[in-house]
């Protein structure tokens, strides 16, 4: 949950370019137990809202074929406000398998990553054993994707504000950041002024709830990856009795302040990037033979292109800022380090393409220079709404900071900060520790080599909550649960299936 220009924290590997077969309901299954009647009553003292929680859903076909069931969910723009404007917020169901145990609500991060989609892949987001007893259900949050989708700049401005140079070297570039910057705060404002001020985690967490009562669950089963780990500890907060199994995947711990996000991502940054070059130079690769050498190469490759970037893919050209993205993408699952090799040894040769499909891949954006989604631009609209950002002298300390603590991506990330300081909406939470007192106990997984969370930030949060237990995955890439570690599958679905948390914190290698 760190800003662009590396802010973009979605769980990887599930979800690609993997095409699925089979229906909502097979032949023979049992038939799914029956709703809760309990569930659709709203929160005490909120009984403005019971029209919402009352709400059934109306299943149908998904447009362009996503496998599942889709439906929308009707919730007020501003809580405050239950009777004014609403907005509907997009849902798809995978139904389970054989006799249904429950739902089972995914969010693979972001803050921007669809829901939707992400459920969709519900054979890779979750075992067999899972599948055969849940619904998996996702939901584009407000202002993603098909849920009244923040829109702040046309394709090619975002193209400009993606590619521009991250590290400026003099005050005129200094400046063109701080313009790019509230050029897509003013966008936001322009074109999304009604939805865009209530983007915010605690609303998101508000339209969970509703989504659990439609869904006739009495509690929530849940399972939150990178953002979605935020966004499950704020509806914990706000709800610990409604608290059903709750799995928490590559934490951001809710107490972080933008500096210890931006600083601590960067380290995290700092190193997978190590690991990658380690493993390329025991792999006897062409960009150096040992670990420095590969960093130092990478290095002077990004310098040259921020002199004199290269044809990239498409009529666009590869930039230091582009390239950045494309490294950072590599960083997320260790199965594309070979693939980032390839490409920066490609790019010596004067061919960018394959570090900008990197790129591309990173920021959701098709070869035919659409998005497919929204998510460099709502990153900002919530993540500005959610962390106060530091100004003036304070953030020059944090940017030095970063740069000190870490010296490869330190200024990158720190850096790409700015649009949050002249957002045109002030932000409406402050970092807090969040203890969930009352909730049920919640798993929450860490990875020790995380790039983007790193594990420190499970820790974190592990030891604020009342009732928890922390699975600690030794490795590498974002996020542990599958991902091929049969530790952490097993603890995690052990979990769903029986209600069953280990005895005590364990370690996965």
């Amino acid at each position: 949950m760190s800003r662009p220009l590396l802010a973009r924290l979605v769980a990887t590997g599930a979800a690609s370019a993997l095409l699925l077969s089979g229906c909502s309901f097979l032949p023979g299954q049992d038939e799914p137990t029956a709703a809760d009647p309990s569930a659709t009553v709203p929160p005490q003292g909120q009984e403005d809202l019971a029209r919402y929680y009352e709400q059934d859903l109306s299943w149908g076909e998904c447009e362009g074929g996503a496998e599942g069931e889709c439906s929308e969910l009707e919730v007020p723009v501003d809580y405050d406000d239950p009777e004014g404007e609403t907005l509907k917020v997009a849902v798809l169901k995978v139904a389970a398998k054989r006799k249904k145990q429950g739902s089972l609500v995914v969010n693979p991060g972001g803050p921007g990553g669809s829901g939707t989609e992400y459920a969709s892949y519900a054979d890779y987001v979750v075992s067999g054993d899972v599948r055969d007893r849940f619904d998996v259900v996702g939901f584009d949050p407000r202002g993603v994707g098909r849920s009244a989708p923040v829109d702040c700049l046309d394709d090619g401005a975002l193209d400009d504000f993606l590619g521009q140079d991250p590290t400026p070297d003099d005050a005129a570039e200094e400046q063109a950041l701080v313009d790019s910057g509230k050029a897509m705060g003013q966008g936001c404002e322009q074109k999304s002024g009604t939805v865009a001020p209530h983007v915010s985690t605690p609303e998101a967490a508000r339209d969970m709830d509703v989504l659990r009562a439609a869904l006739g669950e009495s509690q929530l089963t849940y399972l939150g990856k990178s953002y979605g780990t935020y966004l499950g500890a704020t509806y914990a907060e706000l709800f610990p009795d409604k608290v059903g199994r709750f799995v928490l995947d590559g934490v951001v711990a809710p107490d972080l302040t933008t500096a210890e996000m931006n600083i601590g991502q960067a380290k995290g940054f700092d190193t997978a990037t190590r690991a990658w070059a380690r493993s390329c130079a025991e792999d006897d690769c062409a960009l150096g033979s040992t670990e420095d050498e590969v960093i130092k190469t990478m290095q002077g490759i990004l310098d040259d292109l921020d002199e004199s970037p290269i044809p990239g893919a498409g009529d666009l050209e590869l930039t230091e800022g582009w390239a950045s993205l494309g490294i950072a993408q590599a960083m997320y699952d260790q199965g594309a380090w070979s693939t980032l090799t390839d490409a920066l040894v490609a790019v010596q040769g004067g061919d960018g393409k394959d570090l900008m499909q990197l790129a591309f891949q990173y920021a959701d954006r098709n070869p035919d220079g659409q998005y497919a989604g929204n998510i460099m631009e709502v990153i900002y609209a919530v993540n500005c709404l959610d962390h106060p950002e530091p100004e003036g002298d304070e953030r020059e300390q944090m940017i030095e900071q970063a740069k000190q603590d870490a010296p490869i991506w330190g200024e990158v990330i720190a850096g790409g900060s700015g649009p949050c300081a002249s957002w045109p909406y002030e932000p409406v939470v402050e970092p807090h520790t969040i203890s969930a007192k009352g909730a049920a106990p919640i798993l929450v997984i860490g990875t020790t080599r995380d790039p983007a969370t790193p594990y420190e930030w499970a820790q974190r949060l592990h030891d604020q909550l009342d009732e928890s237990r922390l699975v600690t995955h030794e490795g590498d890439g974002h996020t542990a649960y599958m991902r091929q570690n049969s530790c952490v599958d097993s603890a995690v679905d052990d979990f769903w299936l029986t209600g069953e948390l280990p005895e005590q914190d364990i370690t996965c290698s």
